[in-house]
């Protein structure tokens, strides 16, 4: 799986096809940095996903357009994580995209681990960098800003970038390294099929769980008097929580499956809501 580079200097060190000043340039590519900034309700971060990983798939399939452009369509998929690690991601991803490239390995495989990673990815970045080192670093800034130090907002973006900078870097580094050691000690003990299978299940667990806790739909209409008075919502609740959600799900599903437009099913949604709404049959 190793391959060396002769074009390589002393100082870079190469694991696969990509050295570590290969990874610490895509880390900090305009796709990799701008991940918020291109972010779109129908696939979220997957523009400047595939952005960031474009350079580096070009050289993967130097010699195969077609294999260069269904990568670039695979990598157009839903995508969504805590944007500082991100890079973390598309390492792991290139190390898969080289297999892919042998034929070693099949493209589906790359979508269901990069779907698994999400979550618990996202679950750990959002934890570190959002609700605990930005509130700790603002903190600290403030302190330094109410005493009239101009060293506030000076500190502030220091002391929260430096980490997440540096969690670019060499979480790309990482996420490659790693990717490329153990995927191709899998593929020669045979894990490789038990750990895609095992990527499409917490996959279909991430997007289970993400219909729960990212679609909102209640129906606040109750029937009776007094104290027989029996909510519609908590009837469905009791028989299945997040009911509601899932059927929107399936709907949507059945929908993208006949080739529906995404953007036309969010002007759906909308509508509907918003008339759900106003006549009290949706909350």
């Amino acid at each position: 799986m190793t391959t060396s580079n002769p074009s390589l200097k002393s100082d870079e060190k190469a694991v696969g096809m990509f050295s570590d000043k290969d990874l610490a340039r895509m880390a900090l590519s305009p796709g990799a940095l701008g991940m918020e900034y291109s972010w779109n309700y129908q696939k979220q971060m997957s523009v400047p996903f595939c952005l960031m990983l474009a350079p580096m798939l070009k050289k993967i399939y130097m010699d195969d357009p077609k294999g260069y452009s269904d990568s670039l369509a695979r990598h157009l998929e839903f995508f969504n994580v805590t944007h500082y690690l991100a890079p973390f991601v598309g390492g792991v991803v290139l190390s898969m995209e080289e297999l892919v490239a042998k034929d070693e390995i099949k493209p589906e495989a790359v979508s269901q681990v990069k779907t698994a990673l999400m979550g618990p990815i996202s679950g750990i970045g959002d934890a570190f960098f959002l609700n605990t080192l930005r509130v700790v670093c603002a903190g600290i800034g403030v302190s330094l800003s109410l005493s009239g130090s101009i060293l506030g907002p000076i500190v502030f973006l220091l002391a929260f970038n430096i980490p997440a900078f540096a969690c670019r870097i060499f979480g790309a580094r990482a996420g490659y390294h790693l990717g490329v050691s153990f995927l191709s000690k899998a593929q020669e003990s045979g894990m490789m099929s038990k750990i895609v299978t095992a990527a499409g299940i917490v996959g279909i667990m991430v997007i289970g769980s993400m219909t729960v806790s990212m679609t909102s739909v209640s129906i606040p209409i109750s029937f009776g008097s007094g104290e027989s008075v029996t909510a519609i919502q908590s009837v469905l609740d009791g028989i299945m929580p997040g009911m509601l959600a899932l059927v929107a799900l399936i709907a949507y599903y059945i929908a993208l499956s006949k080739k529906v437009s995404p953007m036309l099913l969010i002007v759906f949604t909308m509508a509907i809501g918003v008339a759900g709404a106003y006549f009290g049959v949706l909350g």
